[in-house]
């Protein structure tokens, strides 16, 4: 008989589907930003989060016209800034504590790389007999 852990809990696919669109959605909803995509994935107690076209455009603009250094620190306040947010909305979708968060931005490809550190590893359902056996072979 399945518990209700096993019919409630989302899947791994799912989880990093809800987050990937809640980050779009912050992007958007904070800094005026549409990035043209957002992947996460988990990994044990580990989420990497990869955010496409994240530059604004006033970055943008401060690179193009020789002002590099400045749209450097901008992006590096932009996301300490958004960090806070992060941390609360990863928290909130999972269920769990970030313990830390780790992030870098390249202006040159317009993509920010995020690692984010939680206090223990999410529980979510297999999508499939696959996962199952994926997860064993992980654990050698």
């Amino acid at each position: 008989m399945p518990t209700d852990m096993e019919t409630s809990s989302p899947t791994r696919g799912q989880i990093e589907r809800t987050l990937s669109q809640r980050i779009q959605a912050l992007y958007r909803n904070q800094l005026g930003h549409q990035p043209s995509k957002v992947a996460c994935q988990l990994f044990d107690a580990k989420v990497v989060i990869i955010v496409e076209n994240a530059v604004t455009q006033p970055e943008q603009f401060l690179a193009n016209n020789g002002h590099e250094e400045l749209a450097e620190q901008v992006r590096s306040d932009l996301e300490q800034t958004i960090q806070q947010q992060l941390q609360a909305l990863i928290e909130e979708v999972m269920g769990i504590s970030v313990i830390d968060i780790l992030s870098d931005a390249s202006l040159d490809t317009g993509r920010t790389g995020t690692i984010v550190i939680l206090a223990e590893e999410p529980q979510f359902r297999d999508s499939s007999s696959s996962s199952k056996r994926q997860s064993g072979k992980a654990s050698n």
